[in-house]
């Protein structure tokens, strides 16, 4: 097993690596950029390290620098986490080179399946049903067209490197094609450095449904269940739960038997996801694998009792797999909300600030997955998740009871949170009833108009929600006004702890 480990990320996710290390006797080490001196993850690690400025592309995106604080602390593997260089080969490579454990699949795996066209052409290989589209990347305006028009409208639009809910866009009509094309190719160019892009017949009323899946070094592959990823907004998950209430027992198994041979499709190590896109009659469609931790695992641990992130550091140390698929039993109902510093009446536009007071919620089956405490700056430079707050039931309609109670009781002041729009969704109708797909948020949260008059017929859920939206910036507005003049920047605070702690 692993003397050290150095977590090359920051936030919630690189606490809940600190945590599983923890429990294996393994010491951390923490990274952190100028940003992120007080930060949590760097006050939970053994040791940390700095590796630049603030931005990601200066600090948490460049590998010379999260070798060189590898190679400082004597770290011998390092987790990637989920974002940043996680799904990067060159990086893995660059570890293998170091004599570094790179906690995660080889290189060649994440080459065949991040580059998207590529996976669909190996997935077809082996007998996986996928979306239909393009048979590979389209390089000209007028071959983009000429397919799309063979094919028919809606289309989706997608970056070969696209990922995130970035670098893709659904085009209804043939007027909105040439607008949609020139975007999807700037934002994939400006967020991944590659502007290939293919196109996918639109599939209606889509589902996300995604299957987790662990290897080990012994080519052993199991499937953990699936996961309902379909709340979304501008294609980024924000509520996921497990089972998916859409899907039935022999679906499950056909879809856990297929991410398996996606899988051993690419000698796939570690942990990874296949995700599917699922129609309105059911059929189910290869759409990518992510070969990382996702985010959402949570909810996979809470009704299996495995913690990935504990058995993808075991698989990594050379361990076999601690279980088989006939071990594997999914228990309950688990349900994940994304807590994050943003405005949902605003078009979910992010509001860094300060915590001012923080409680979170607890008892039975309640667990909140965070990276903040009370007095942290959210800042404008990185995602602005917050945790995620996650319980579990025997039943769906329990664990959305449970949920409802553990929303009321979580307690934010001092920035905007998107809190009062998971009250508001743990409330609809249509979800509650499992009837929902992606499109989910776009048809039913209007929020308010400029007028302040409601744009739908649930007034009162989206009145209350509002409410708790204008108490939450009632507060931040006050906190602001009450600031005393001359009070110590926290910025200078920072850089006095970071530098007792250097």
């Amino acid at each position: 097993m692993f003397k050290r480990i150095l977590i090359a990320n920051r936030g919630e996710i690189a606490v809940r690596v600190i945590r599983a290390c923890r429990e294996l006797g393994i010491e951390t080490v923490a990274v952190f950029s100028e940003a992120d001196r007080t930060a949590l993850h760097v006050k939970e690690a053994d040791y940390a390290y700095p590796i630049g400025p603030a931005p990601a592309r200066e600090s948490y995106l460049v590998i010379d620098n999260i070798l060189g604080a590898a190679r400082q602390s004597a770290a011998d593997a390092i987790h990637p986490g989920y974002g940043f260089l996680a799904e990067n080969p060159v990086f893995a490579r660059r570890c293998a080179a170091e004599g570094i454990v790179f906690i995660g699949p080889s290189a060649e795996a994440m080459e065949q399946m991040g580059d998207k066209v590529s996976a669909r052409t190996l997935m077809q290989k082996a007998g996986v049903s996928v979306v239909p589209g393009s048979g590979g990347t389209l390089d000209t305006a007028e071959e983009v067209v000429d397919v799309c028009n063979r094919m028919g409208y809606p289309v989706m639009l997608k970056a070969v490197a696209g990922g995130g809910g970035k670098g893709m866009r659904l085009v209804h009509k043939a007027d909105e094609l040439q607008s949609a094309l020139r975007a999807v190719r700037s934002e994939a160019k400006a967020s991944f450095g590659d502007d290939r892009m293919y196109v996918e017949k639109y599939v209606t009323k889509p589902r996300h449904v995604e299957v987790q899946v662990m290897a080990d070094q012994f080519g052993n592959t199991v499937h953990l269940f699936e996961r309902e990823c379909s709340i979304q907004r501008r294609h980024q998950k924000v509520i996921e739960e497990s089972p998916s209430p859409a899907i039935n027992d022999r679906i499950r198994a056909e879809m856990g038997q297929v991410a398996v041979q996606a899988a051993k499709a690419v000698n796939y190590v570690g942990a990874g996801t296949i995700e599917f896109l699922v129609d309105a009659d059911r059929n189910f469609y290869f759409l990518e694998m992510n070969t990382r931790i996702q985010v959402e695992h949570t909810v996979t641990e809470m009704i299996t009792g495995v913690d990935l992130v504990k058995t993808q550091i075991e698989v990594a140390a050379g361990k076999p797999l601690p279980f088989r698929q006939q071990d594997l039993v999914a228990r309950g109902h688990a349900i994940e909300c994304r807590v994050y510093a943003e405005d949902p009446y605003n078009n979910f536009f992010p509001s860094p600030g300060r915590i001012a007071f923080l409680q979170v919620p607890g008892g039975i089956g309640v667990r909140d997955d965070s990276g903040v405490y009370q007095g942290f700056e959210v800042t404008v430079y990185y995602d602005p998740i917050i945790s995620k707050l996650i319980v579990w039931g025997n039943t769906r309609d329990e664990a959305i009871r449970r949920m409802r109670r553990a929303l009321q009781e979580y307690s934010i002041h001092g920035l905007v949170t998107n809190l009062a729009f998971h009250r508001w969704v743990l409330e609809h109708p249509r979800f509650l009833a499992g009837d929902f797909d992606t499109n989910f948020i776009a048809q039913e949260f209007h929020g308010f108009k400029a007028s302040g008059e409601p744009a739908r017929r649930d007034a009162a859920l989206t009145a209350a929600a509002l409410a708790q939206r204008d108490r939450e910036v009632e507060r931040a507005t006050r906190l602001a006004a009450t600031t005393v003049p001359g009070r110590r920047s926290v910025w200078k605070e920072a850089a006095r702890r970071g530098g007792l702690r250097n």
